[in-house]
C-alpha cells in the first residue's frame, strides 16, 4: 500500500475510534455554530486527535479543517479534514455519516478517502491509481440517458434560497428515479455505478475535495454548475460523466 494512503488508513481508523462510540450517545452534546449549522462534541474530538496525529508524524504538512480552519498548502502538502460529514445525521442517530480526507500536493488533490463506520463502508482513491470500496475496485455507470438515470440530492432549501429551484425541478423530472441520500454518500453511490447523477449547493472544500478524486478515479466526472472542476467554488456536480454535459445544460438554462 502507498506510504500516504497507509496513513490515511490509520487516520480514518482512529477518527472512527473517537465517532462511533458517541454515536448515538444519549449525552453527546450539540451546539450551533455562528453559521448556524450544528457541531458536536464528536466533530471536535476527531478533528484534534487528527491534527495532533499529523502533526506527531507528518510535522512538514499543513491541515485544513473544517472545526478550525488552518494553513495554505505547504511544499510538503496539505490535509483537508470534513471529521464528520453529515453531523445533522449523526446527532439524530441516523447512520448516513463519515469521515473524509484529502491529501492535497501542488494544488492537487493526490489522495482521497471516505470512512463510514456506522455503515461499515469504505472508500478511498489515488491519483492515478483508481478508486475503490471496502477493498474492492468501485467503476462508474453506463447509463446514457437522463430517462433511465437515478439522481440524488441533498435537499431542497438551498435550491429556493439560490432561485434555483425550478432547474433542479426540471432536472428530476427527466430523471428515471430520484433520491435525497446527501452528503457523501450520494457522491459515493456515483462512484459505485449505483447512482448515475448526484447535485449539491452551498457546500465546502472539505466536503468535495475527497469525494471528487473517488468519482473521479472511479472513471466518472465532477464539477462546479458552470462546469469547472474546482471543489472550492461551493456547488457540485458529480455523475458517470456520460450525462454530465446535459445535466449543466439544465443547471445552467437562461
Amino acid at each position: 500500500m502507498d506510504r500516504d494512503l497507509a496513513f490515511a488508513m490509520e487516520l480514518a481508523d482512529l477518527a472512527d475510534s473517537i465517532s462511533l462510540p458517541r454515536f448515538q450517545a444519549p449525552a453527546l452534546r450539540v451546539e450551533t455554530k455562528p453559521d448556524q449549522t450544528p457541531v458536536t462534541e464528536a466533530d471536535r474530538a476527531v478533528e484534534e486527535a487528527l491534527r495532533a496525529r499529523i502533526e506527531a508524524e507528518r510535522p512538514g504538512e499543513a491541515v485544513l479543517g473544517e472545526e478550525f480552519g488552518g494553513q495554505e498548502a505547504t511544499g510538503s502538502g496539505r490535509w483537508i479534514i470534513d471529521p464528520i460529514d453529515g453531523t445533522k445525521n449523526y446527532f439524530r442517530g441516523i447512520p448516513v455519516w463519515a469521515t473524509l480526507l484529502a491529501l492535497e500536493r501542488e494544488g492537487r488533490t493526490v489522495l482521497a478517502l471516505v470512512s463510514a463506520p456506522a455503515l461499515a463502508r469504505r472508500w478511498w482513491a489515488t491519483r492515478g491509481g483508481g478508486a475503490f470500496a471496502d477493498g474492492r475496485p468501485i467503476r462508474v455507470s453506463s447509463v446514457d440517458r437522463l430517462e433511465r438515470a437515478q439522481l440524488c440530492f441533498g435537499g431542497l432549501r438551498t435550491w429556493r434560497k439560490y432561485g434555483l429551484l425550478d432547474r433542479f425541478l426540471d432536472l428530476a423530472a427527466r430523471c428515471y428515479r430520484v433520491r435525497g441520500f446527501g452528503d457523501f454518500w450520494m457522491h459515493m453511490l456515483v462512484a459505485e455505478g449505483a447512482a448515475d447523477v448526484a447535485v449539491e449547493m452551498e457546500v465546502s472544500l472539505w466536503d468535495l475535495a475527497p469525494v471528487q478524486l473517488i468519482v473521479e478515479e472511479a472513471g466518472g466526472r465532477f464539477s462546479d454548475f458552470q462546469g469547472r472542476p474546482n471543489p472550492s467554488s461551493g456547488s457540485a456536480v458529480s455523475s458517470n460523466g456520460i450525462l454530465h454535459d446535459e445535466v449543466l445544460a439544465i443547471l445552467r438554462r437562461d
